[in-house]
């Protein structure tokens, strides 16, 4: 898991979707959220992007978002 920074929608409440996250020093679009459901600890999204699809979590009290890496044979070759 890595820490990142989300850009997400905000209606009624915080983090209803992400839009984009940073990470490694570029801003990865969210082209689509694959599903959503709730951890103890906050929200969590898995979304695919350009990259892949990834998991962004949300843990509410410590206002963090952390991103996990899909599994290797997943990952698109750079």
């Amino acid at each position: 898991m890595e820490e990142v920074t989300v850009r997400c929608y905000s209606g009624r409440t915080y983090a209803e979707r992400p839009l984009s996250f940073f990470w490694r020093g570029e801003e990865v679009a969210v082209e689509e959220v694959l599903a959503e459901w709730r951890e103890p600890a906050g929200p969590a999204f898995r979304v695919r992007t350009a990259r892949g699809d990834f998991t962004l979590s949300y843990r509410e009290k410590d206002d963090r978002w952390w991103l996990t890496l899909p599994p290797a044979e997943e990952r698109p070759v750079e």
